[in-house]
């Protein structure tokens, strides 16, 4: 199969053909009309002088022949002599017969002088007709009447050579600018659709980097902002997606099973501790209550991240009805009084402000929830946790403000990454949690059409806000 390069010019120079072809025609055709015009206005003029010589010749201008027992009229040399001046073919006749022909009639065969006369009588209202003779077609003009005595009749032919001349330098001139000018236009057609080979470059380098393991490359893109460079520009952000989408999946791969090995190593060490230690009842029950919360810890694990996945797939139903905002939060901030008793810490419900949403109620309380555990979890004994609830521009804003351990700048743009976490070797131990508290809250945001952000400022503590459109009577 031709290259689209080979298409799109042989298409174009097919175009172009076509249309100086058109436009020969049209010319051709003009010029022609033109041409048979003058020859037609040439007839004229020629028949209307020689009727002007015939009727203003006097009667010495005239001399009788005797051909056997039939006498003629003819014109005396004199007279034959200035029609003879006159060009093309000139015949006059007298009552039918012929009383002069000029010299170039006299040279015709007797074929052609008869189609003269023939096309003579032929000729109807529109004065001309026209005959083929051996030297060429002719125009034939008839000018009857022409004295006023006598019947006699001047007929005219005109060679149509200049015609077919016309026509055929036309033809010949378009023909020979048209070869040039298609030629110079499927070079330049053929030149500027020369970038049409980068796509089979970028076919090559998209090939090759579709391995998986050459995402690192990038599409060479070249000419700025035509359709090619858009192309490649846009096949680039593309690969540079994948890039981190197969990054976050390695990440999140190692990162899962790390997180399932170490629930795994203790429970297997806790179950072989029970079943080798004595018949002592207590021990038992110790390792068989590590391991059920090892258990419990893996459940939770396997749940979140089946929840995540369902999510990412699109497979997650949300129950949407009317929710009263405020009351769920006056809820989470009971349960946080008694999470942040126990931890030693202040909690207080500074503002909630009356707010209603069309969303999932169970799904709304989880991510509360999830950003109230994540700020007693980060603040220390002594700490501050404010949750507030406004209203502003159609929106209902969900704040958990803490006094804890604060962000680093450095680490702002992954806490809402899969299995994430500020001080990565103290929190499993210390803090718990698995990682994915963050992930499940902002999916469960954007699930609801809202957001989640955060701003937080390294030893000074951090504030979590949710917005949520409101639902349409609400707004």
């Amino acid at each position: 199969m031709a290259s689209i390069r080979a298409r799109i010019t042989l298409s174009f120079a097919l175009a172009l053909t076509a249309t100086f072809g058109i436009v020969t025609a049209a010319v051709a055709t003009q010029r022609r009309a033109v041409a048979i015009a003058d020859l037609r206005e040439r007839g004229r003029v020629i028949s209307t002088i020689a009727a002007r010589m015939v009727a203003n010749a006097s009667a010495g201008d005239e001399q009788t022949l005797v051909l056997g027992f039939a006498t003629i009229k003819g014109f005396a040399p004199r007279m034959s002599q200035l029609l003879n001046a006159l060009p093309e073919f000139v015949v006059v006749l007298d009552s039918g017969r012929v009383m002069y022909r000029s010299q170039s009639v006299a040279a015709l065969s007797d074929s052609d002088q008869a189609r003269i006369l023939t096309g003579a009588s032929q000729i109807t209202e529109t004065a001309l007709t026209r005959v083929q003779l051996a030297t060429g077609p002719a125009l034939v003009t008839d000018l009857r009447n022409a004295g006023s005595a006598q019947l006699r009749q001047v007929v005219v032919a005109v060679s149509m050579r200049p015609v077919e001349a016309a026509t055929r330098e036309v033809i010949e001139a378009m023909s020979i600018t048209g070869g040039i000018i298609l030629i110079l236009a499927i070079a330049l057609a053929w030149w500027i659709t020369a970038r049409i080979e980068e796509i089979d470059r970028m076919i090559d380098d998209v090939s090759a980097i579709s391995d998986g393991r050459s995402l690192h490359r990038r599409i060479p893109v070249e000419g700025g902002n035509d359709e090619i460079g858009r192309l490649g520009t846009t096949l680039n952000a593309m690969i540079a997606r994948l890039e981190a989408s197969f990054a976050g999946l390695r990440r999140f791969t190692a990162d899962a099973s790390h997180e399932l090995k170490t629930p795994l190593t203790v429970l297997r060490a806790d179950i072989e501790r029970a079943m080798s230690a004595p018949a002592r009842g207590t021990e038992q029950l110790v390792a068989l209550e590590e391991a059920l919360q090892e258990t419990a810890r893996m459940a939770d694990l396997v749940e979140s991240l089946l929840t995540l996945a369902r999510a990412d797939e699109g497979r997650f139903d949300l129950h949407r009805e009317s929710v009263q905002l405020d009351a769920l939060a006056r809820d989470v901030a009971e349960t946080a009084h008694i999470l942040g008793e126990n931890a030693g810490l202040t909690v207080n419900a500074r503002h909630i402000a009356p707010a209603t949403v069309m969303g999932d109620r169970v799904r709304l309380r989880q991510l509360f929830l999830n950003l109230i555990t994540n700020a007693i979890k980060y603040t220390a004994k002594g700490g501050r946790i404010d949750i507030m609830l406004e209203v502003r521009e159609g929106v209902a804003s969900f704040a958990v403000k803490d006094t804890g351990i604060g962000i680093a700048g450095a680490d702002l743009p992954f806490i809402f990454d899969r299995f994430w976490r500020v001080d990565r070797a103290r929190s499993r131990t210390e803090r718990g949690g698995v990682g994915l508290g963050l992930a499940i809250s902002q999916w469960i945001a954007q699930a609801h059409g809202g957001s989640i952000t955060v701003t937080s400022r390294l030893g000074r503590g951090s504030t979590f806000s949710v917005s949520i459109p409101l639902a349409a009577t609400e707004a």
